[in-house]
């Protein structure tokens, strides 16, 4: 559960990446990369989330998880920001993808043997 957890996340990288171009250029997001983005996002976290009530917790996965809700929260922020058609600000652009890839990287570090 946490390994399809991990590749939908580095699936949503790429999405992300994508959409991170068109910011960081001022261009218009690609309205499709943001849903499918985001929506990936959110099945890998309640992926995660599922597993920890199934399996039960550790502090080193609680921390992947608390990370990534942080960094979804800042794409929730963004995406509320891109569709009442404000720009987003830099900062935020670049911590959402940084704190995400640190609760990612967490995680895999949890899975890893």
């Amino acid at each position: 559960m946490l390994l399809a957890a991990i590749i939908l996340f580095l699936i949503t990288i790429v999405f992300g990446v994508v959409i991170l171009a068109a910011l960081l250029e001022e261009r218009p997001t690609p309205k499709r990369a943001v849903f499918i983005h985001g929506s990936m996002a959110a099945v890998a976290l309640l992926l995660i989330i599922i597993y920890m009530f199934i399996y039960g917790t550790a502090p080193l996965l609680i921390a992947g998880l608390v990370l990534l809700l942080l960094g979804a929260l800042g794409g929730l922020t963004l995406f509320i920001m891109d569709k009442k058609g404000k720009t987003a600000p830099k900062l935020l652009v670049i911590l959402h993808p940084i704190i995400a890839v640190i609760g990612l990287v967490t995680v895999i570090i949890y899975v890893l043997p």
